[in-house]
């Protein structure tokens, strides 16, 4: 939720991105920034190398040591940036929130890992302006603690530090977030060409998928009411949508409301139009990195949005201020000090019963947001507010464990979580999936399991997609997904049209038979789960797909996956993995209008894969028939369900003249030039390996004489990526 929001960004070059239609690139917000993309290619993004163990390091600290020091920093006030109150803790709260509010369900991107509030485009929203004051206040913990301590761990830890610090006793605390060193170039962050603009809406009020806030440079909604105005209903309708596609319920929304709002103030004394110089992206260099040169805080008077005043009478102690605020009181709209829109007690009730945020000697009314109006109107919010005033044990316990969800929603399982604060329990936004409790089959038994599946009527190509259909779910985003907990046999993903449903049922039905014949004939306390049957399944079909080429390889397995519960699976939650396309099936969803190989790279990029492992799985994929309902789209090969360079070498020929098929269709047609009989079919995640310059050379290594063997070596180490992917007890 915005608490701090500027009400203007700069404007870029209008020139839409090439990488993303539609979407605008950091180059153009800030043309005359220094680009370094030239060095890019010399070197690797991470100063700390390959070898460095960040999970060793962390754990080398000690917690309670690095909370201390954080604590010092919130009680000594800098000149340079004077505390409210003489508490910088809500202060710290809003850059937590902010770092970690950025998360969208949608794709698993967003969030505090990476620490990805210090670089462009987020370090310059409207919504995060003078954050970099509060990371700048932290520079000395962090220069204290070097790389055992990462920016996005620092930050959010500095959200917990302060929420403790002012009276609350948070859920708990799990390190581990490495920092990036530079944005994440795979984000969509909308169409707009200005900031706090929104061309985002499909219709009035329903955002466009994909999009988490409602307004370019805003962590979730304007604070003064949707398009400026203070209009309560309409701002809970876009709150609520917001919140959900950072996988919020409606509980947890207005607990994280309120209990943010519960600390801290808004700083709007006067129009930040005319108070603000530019934010850091385009600041002048002898600014060092800061933004938004904020006059104000000349006369102790600090502006960030035009909106002004404390939210209740003690803003730096949890109590029930807020909500008692909030309900108890009638509120009318107002033009604030800085010309912005809020809400005022009516009848000049609370008038000066708040303490002033720099003079501890005047008093100020309390105010509301529009925001925070909206859960007073909304009858759904209000009914929550109601019973979190009745009782403010379960606020609190919603509070702590919305904000715990809020700031490790992008980490994945408990399993990954460092330190001694880390819950007890798992909850269910965790993807729980059981622990081992038996003992793992040995090499004898991979060996003989293998030979059953091949011994099945379940084909090569069928193998290959079912594996491919677990464990491809996996988004290194946020660290979802997978093949462990074998989640493809349970809804949503059973039910997915990508994954062909009757044929999946086929598969899933050979393997739990093959499981419960290989359990129930065991004397000992060996058994296989479903989840590592599936995974075997395809590497057997690969072993084989290549041995029919004429190659003697092995798909290295590690078993040890267990098989998740439907209790333990949150199906609305998994349905955001559902792909619109998937370009290693060859599946486009109909009516799709994004061109099919950008799809394909953004989900090469979830797998965490690099060019040249995408272009070896799409062709192998291709030459094994692994293609959505068993199409001969791509499958450019005669002998399709062995692993060769058949896709490569019959893409990259001059013999075939390739043509669309029809239009908006995404398929096209290859011609042999001489004869002009059809040859081939294929769509844009086909033809992209030949047309594209980068992606051509790389299908050129494949498709070369000599290039088949190293096809296969390269497609084994991309296959057992992704089938590991998620594989972090191995780590």
């Amino acid at each position: 939720m915005a608490d701090d929001s500027p009400t203007r960004g700069a404007k870029p070059d209008t020139t839409e991105s090439t990488a993303w239609p539609g979407r605008t690139s950091n180059d153009e917000w800030w043309p005359e920034r220094l680009s370094l993309e030239i060095l890019d290619q010399n070197t690797s993004d991470d100063p700390l190398g390959e070898e460095f163990d960040y999970a060793e390091a962390f754990q080398s600290l000690d917690l309670e040591e690095v909370k201390a020091d954080i604590e010092d920093v919130l009680t000594d006030p800098q000149d340079w940036w004077p505390a409210d109150y003489g508490h910088y803790g809500p202060f710290m709260i809003r850059m937590a929130w902010h770092s970690a509010g950025t998360y969208r369900a949608y794709d698993g991107r967003g969030g505090a890992a990476g620490g990805r509030q210090r670089f462009a485009p987020i370090n310059s929203w409207p919504d995060n302006a003078n954050l970099d004051k509060a990371r700048r206040l932290l520079w000395p913990v962090k220069q204290k603690y070097g790389k055992a301590l990462s920016w996005s761990d620092l930050i959010v830890l500095a959200g917990n530090v302060a929420i403790e610090s002012m009276g609350f006793k948070t859920f708990g605390f799990g390190g581990g977030r490495e920092d990036a060193f530079d944005t994440d170039k795979a984000v969509n962050w909308g169409p707009e060409e200005e900031m706090e603009t929104q061309e985002r809406f499909d219709e009035p009020g329903e955002i466009q998928e994909g999009l988490g806030a409602s307004v370019m440079g805003l962590i979730y909604v304007n604070p003064e009411g949707p398009n400026g105005e203070p209009d309560p209903e309409a701002s809970a309708k876009n709150i609520r949508q917001t919140f959900s596609r950072m996988a919020m319920d409606d509980k947890q929304t207005a607990a994280l409301i309120a209990g943010g709002h519960t600390f801290g103030k808004v700083h709007g004394a006067d129009d930040p139009d005319e108070n603000l110089g530019p934010e850091p992206e385009a600041a002048p260099i002898e600014q060092m990195g800061l933004g938004w040169q904020n006059d104000g805080t000349k006369g102790g008077e600090m502006i960030t949005s035009g909106i002004e005043g404390p939210w209740t009478q003690d803003p730096t102690w949890w109590d029930m201020g807020y909500v008692d605020n909030l309900l108890d009181y009638e509120w009318e709209p107002e033009r604030g000090p800085g010309g912005a829109w809020q809400w005022t007690p009516k009848d000049g009730e609370l008038e000066n019963s708040a303490p002033d945020a720099m003079d501890e000697d005047e008093r100020v009314t309390p105010m509301m947001l529009t925001t925070d109006i909206a859960l007073k109107r909304d009858p759904d919010y209000r009914e929550i507010m109601e019973e979190f005033q009745e009782s403010p044990m379960e606020f609190g316990m919603a509070f702590a464990k919305a904000w715990y969800k809020l700031t490790h929603r992008d980490m994945g399982p408990p399993e990954r979580l460092l330190g001694p604060e880390v819950p007890d329990e798992t909850m269910i936004w965790q993807d729980p999936i059981p622990e081992v409790d038996h003992d793992l089959i040995g090499d004898a038994d991979v060996e003989q399991l293998k030979e059953t599946i091949l011994d099945s009527e379940l084909s090569r190509s069928q193998l290959v997609k079912t594996a491919w259909a677990s464990a491809s779910t996996y988004r290194d985003s946020d660290k979802r997904g997978g093949a462990n907990g074998a989640r493809v046999r349970l809804e949503p993903q059973r039910s997915w049209e990508v994954n062909d449903p009757e044929e999946l049922e086929t598969a899933l039905e050979t393997y739990e038979e093959i499981q419960t014949e290989f359990n129930e004939g065991r004397s000992d306390d060996v058994r296989v789960s479903l989840a590592d049957l599936i995974v075997l399944g395809g590497n057997a079909a690969i072993e084989e797909a290549a041995a029919a080429a004429g190659y003697d390889v092995e798909v290295p397995f590690e078993p040890g996956r267990t098989d998740a519960t439907a209790e333990q699976t949150d199906t609305e939650a998994f349905e955001a993995l559902k792909p619109k396309v998937d370009g290693f099936r060859n599946y486009i969803r109909e009516g799709l209008e994004q061109p099919a190989e950008t799809l394909l790279v953004d989900k090469a990029d979830l797998l965490n894969l690099g060019p040249d492992e995408m272009t070896v799985l799409v062709g192998g994929m291709r030459t094994l028939g692994a293609t959505y309902g068993d199409s001969d789209l791509g499958v450019l090969t005669d002998d399709p369900g062995t692993l060769d360079n058949d896709f490569f070498s019959n893409l990259l020929s001059m013999d075939t003249e390739w043509e669309e098929a029809s239009e908006g269709t995404q398929v096209y047609e290859g011609y042999d030039r001489d004869t002009g009989e059809l040859q081939w079919r294929g769509t844009r995640a086909d033809l992209i390996f030949g047309s594209n310059s980068r992606l051509r050379a790389i299908s050129e290594v494949y498709a070369a004489d000599d290039g088949e063997e190293q096809l296969v070596e390269d497609f084994v180490d991309a296959w057992t990526k992704v089938m590991r992917a998620d594989r972090f007890d191995l780590e």
